[in-house]
């Protein structure tokens, strides 16, 4: 997406990564502990008068004791380190606001990476004989755009996406003015604060022209596997996989024992370096340091992970010292880095969990769709967002692989309706262990949505139809959010409903995602519109034919793309009568899937078996659908009379 910007200096660090393990510094709070400071070393002359106790706000040494952040930072070169951590995890206006030092964040950034870059000109000086880099250090904040603080409002938050992703870019912004070689993202506890951070990098790059390499880091909080907001290590991976990094690793929360499936995990699916930096154990208060792991008994451990082939940057979190370092840094040091794999391109999605899409066909639950479900429209224009949850955890429950979720209604305020729904979602990991189809005609609506998800979603829908610099403006930003996409057959013209106009329309789209936009094919799902039939028009008889002939056509001539559709649109004409209704969706849906339909919006676990169609019904239904004789609908409106539904349903 962003392959037009330059790379900065620093990004030889990739020559050194192919070559050997590289060795990251290990905790800056346990050290700056052992100087047992107290509250006016914190103050400083500067701060001796203010009003918020500074007792532990870490980052503000930066500014009242840089001589004690700099010998750290000494100590940790000296050790071996390759690459040290400025002393920024919570130098943010969102941490800082707890300390009233909000004001002070761009200085403390600054200071920050500049006490970096004179450590590693000393150190340099001395002993020239390899290059060390700055990483800015960049914390997960003390709010969260995942999870409610408050137990009776769950779709609560304290803080905006836009908030979040503000102060992520100042701190950027700042780190890079100091001058450090790289970015590191770490301790991620909620992936949707991380993808925020990850927009303010790429938008901060895109405005200095040139880019920096980016680390990303997330956390284990426990034996369950999962990061504090639910996710997997695969689903987080494939969350933020979008982004251009230059490593994902895992630190903090566990010791190596605890964390090593996990790790092993991410060095098998991530086609990029793979970092640690585990915790020296977990808390243990009659440690020294807090932590039971020794610098004898970490480094043999990490060490057998590199002998397997896991790591390419290794380093501490919370309880190490100079000395673990050093005795990580020997035992990796004739050790062959991971080499990076080369995986094949995979169309797949996040919740909570990972979906693949090779899986087999994916049901997409079109239920949670306003326009479509008078039942879930009644609850949600009602104020009953508990009752609209429980139809979208039916849709999982009846088998839904992920759930479309669409507001546009005219009585409602669409934006505000998505945000909570999806706000609402993220506390039943029930429902949100699938991954989000974000629908609206609105693109207002569609970013509000892509800003409340932390798996990787859907976007649905953008189109040619407001001409092609709104097309590609839209797509770059549903890339950077770091969703898929799914394209309507739609352009200037209009609405593509013969098959030549979907195969020009399709074809132009995916050039312009692929080569302009560059946009993973493997991420565009094409909608070529499934149309109603049976309508009494004959200019309509050949709608079927003609998306199941563009799903062949798209599937073999533009390669990874997906295909998708409304399934129920096919059936509109017979409204009413769900038994014909069932039967044309398994008919059509037969004939598409093996034309190569990869998902489709249907009401899942309403969904007829193909082989259980009564033949009689099934030959009329193929008739229409196939096109077969002229008077194919006439035959199937008289057979559908004996099977209209004594009572309508509301679905």
């Amino acid at each position: 997406m962003a392959s037009h910007l330059h790379k900065a200096a620093s990004f030889d660090i990739v020559e050194a990564l192919n070559q050997r393990i590289l060795i990251l510094d290990g905790a800056m709070g346990t050290m700056i502990q052992q100087f047992k400071l107290q509250e006016e070393d914190y103050r400083g002359s500067r701060f001796s008068g203010h009003a918020t106790p500074l007792k532990n706000n870490n980052e503000i040494l930066c500014l009242t004791r840089p001589e004690i952040i700099k010998q750290i930072h000494l100590q940790y070169l000296e050790a071996g380190a390759d690459i040290i951590e400025t002393n920024t995890f919570n130098a943010t206006t969102i941490s800082q606001e707890d300390f009233g030092l909000q004001q002070y964040v761009t200085e403390i950034n600054r200071a920050a990476a500049r006490l970096g870059r004179e450590a590693i000109a000393q150190v340099m000086a001395a002993d020239p004989s390899r290059k060390r880099y700055v990483a800015g250090s960049i914390g997960p904040l003390n709010r969260t755009l995942s999870i409610s603080r408050d137990v009776n409002d769950p779709g609560k938050r304290e803080v905006t996406w836009e908030q979040v992703k503000n102060a992520y870019r100042e701190q950027v912004a700042a780190l890079v003015e100091g001058g450090v070689d790289l970015l590191l993202a770490e301790t991620t506890f909620d992936t949707l604060n991380l993808k925020a951070a990850l927009y303010a990098i790429e938008e901060h790059f895109e405005e200095l022209g040139y880019r920096l390499p980016v680390m990303a880091s997330g956390t284990i909080t426990d034996a369950s596997g999962r990061t504090l907001t639910g996710q997997t290590t695969e689903a987080f991976w494939i969350s933020i996989s979008h982004a251009p990094l230059l490593s994902v690793g895992l630190n903090c929360a566990l010791g190596p024992k605890e964390l090593r499936p996990y790790i092993e995990e991410l060095a098998h699916i991530a086609p990029i370096y793979i970092s640690c930096f585990p915790n020296a154990g977990l808390p243990d208060p009659l440690s020294a340091t807090g932590f039971p792991e020794t610098p004898e008994s970490l480094a043999p451990q990490l060490k057998e992970w590199a002998e397997l082939g896991w790591l390419n940057i290794v380093g501490g979190c919370c309880g190490t010292t100079p000395v673990h370092i050093a005795a990580l840094a020997n035992a990796v040091k004739d050790l062959p880095p991971r080499k990076v794999p080369e995986l094949p391109r995979r169309t797949q999605f996040s919740g909570l969990e990972a979906y693949r899409l090779e899986l087999g066909f994916t049901v997409i639950g079109e239920r949670t769709n306003i326009t479509g479900s008078p039942k879930f429209s009644k609850l949600v224009l009602a104020g009953d967002f508990d009752g609209a949850l429980g139809v979208a955890r039916q849709q999982v429950e009846g088998g839904a692989n992920l759930i479309d979720i669409n507001m546009d209604e005219g009585m409602l305020d669409s934006r505000a309706a998505m945000v909570k729904f999806l706000n609402l979602i993220a506390a039943e990991p029930d429902i949100s262990r699938v991954p989000v189809m974000i629908d609206s005609s609105r693109w207002s609506v569609l970013e509000a949505g892509l800003q409340c998800i932390q798996g990787k979603g859907i976007v649905n829908s953008i189109s040619l139809k407001e001409g092609e610099e709104k097309f590609k403006d839209h797509a770059r930003l549903v890339r950077r959010y770091g969703a898929a996409v799914i394209v309507m057959a739609f352009d200037e013209q209009g609405q593509a409903d013969n098959l030549a106009r979907r195969k020009e329309i399709c074809g132009r789209a995916y050039r312009i995602l692929t080569e302009e936009v560059g946009f993973p094919p493997e991420d565009i799902v094409f909608d070529p519109n499934i149309l109603t039939v049976a309508t009494g028009l004959e200019e309509h008889s050949n709608y079927a034919v003609d998306f199941i002939a563009a799903v062949r056509w798209i599937k073999e001539n533009l390669p990874y793309a997906r295909v998708s559709g409304g399934v129920s649109n096919i059936s509109f004409s017979f409204r009413g009568n769900n038994v014909v209704r069932e039967a044309m969706h398994a008919a059509f849906l037969y004939h598409a899937i093996n034309a190569g339909l990869d998902m489709g919006i249907i009401n899942a676990g309403q969904l007829t078996v193909y082989e259980e169609i009564p033949k009689d019904l099934l030959e009329l239904v193929e008739d229409v659908l196939l096109n077969r004789r002229p008077d194919a609908t006439e035959r199937l409106v008289e057979f559908a009379e004996q099977f209209k539904s004594a009572a309508k349903v509301e679905v």
